[in-house]
């Protein structure tokens, strides 16, 4: 997995709240500027939106062929319109809005016993089924291994013990987190601000 620059992070969370804010309050819709390095490059991502400190949306893409500032544009507007566990955002929700954005690595499969609380996310997947938590969810809750496991086949709609099955397919990744709350208040103006050389990875 690349590492991001800082000003990388700052435009992908430009990036996505420029498309949030299309998506809810319409207009023009906002062109992605000419990307380069890191931003062009292939990579999965989710984008989770928080309000007040609660969930308000959460979706991402693992696989793709698509550049990382494409994808994350895209599971920006999905969070906040498409997540079938929360209404469609509304205007008035924008200004409490806070965007965290997971850039992930690529899975890879492993046994049960290699997987790590708060450094992978996990993938489980069976018989056309396929559950996935980010890494942050089980650092957030002290979550063990095992509990871990058992959580993501329910995310799969799975018994909480089908990942001891020889048959379960687990697959782990890591993620770089970051969020708007990283940044200092003035951080989303910056972004914003930005010019298309400001796309482009540093040497």
């Amino acid at each position: 997995m690349f590492p991001l620059h800082s000003r990388e992070k700052r435009a992908l969370l430009n990036i996505a709240r420029k498309s949030i804010e299309f998506a809810i309050v319409g207009g023009a819709r906002p062109e992605i500027p000419a990307v380069f390095g890191n931003l062009a490059a292939v990579g999965g991502a989710f984008v989770t939106l928080h309000r007040r400190g609660r969930l308000r949306g959460c979706i991402g893409r693992v696989t793709t062929l698509d550049p990382l500032a494409a994808v994350v544009a895209e599971c920006a507007i999905a969070a906040a319109t498409a997540d079938p566990r929360f209404s469609c955002l509304k205007v008035d929700d924008l200004k409490e809005l806070e965007i965290e954005i997971s850039v992930l690595s690529i899975p890879q499969r492993v046994t049960a016993d290699e997987v790590q609380p708060g450094i992978h996310g996990v993938i489980i997947s069976r018989e056309g089924r396929r559950g996935i938590l980010l890494p942050q969810v089980a650092a957030k809750y002290s979550w063990s291994r095992e509990y871990f496991l058992e959580q993501t086949c329910y995310k799969a709609g799975l018994d909480a013990g089908a990942w001891k099955d020889l048959e379960t397919h687990i697959e782990v990744f890591t993620a770089q987190i970051f969020s708007e709350a990283d940044f200092p208040p003035d951080g989303r103006g910056d972004a914003g601000a930005a010019n298309a050389s400001a796309y482009s990875s540093s040497q």
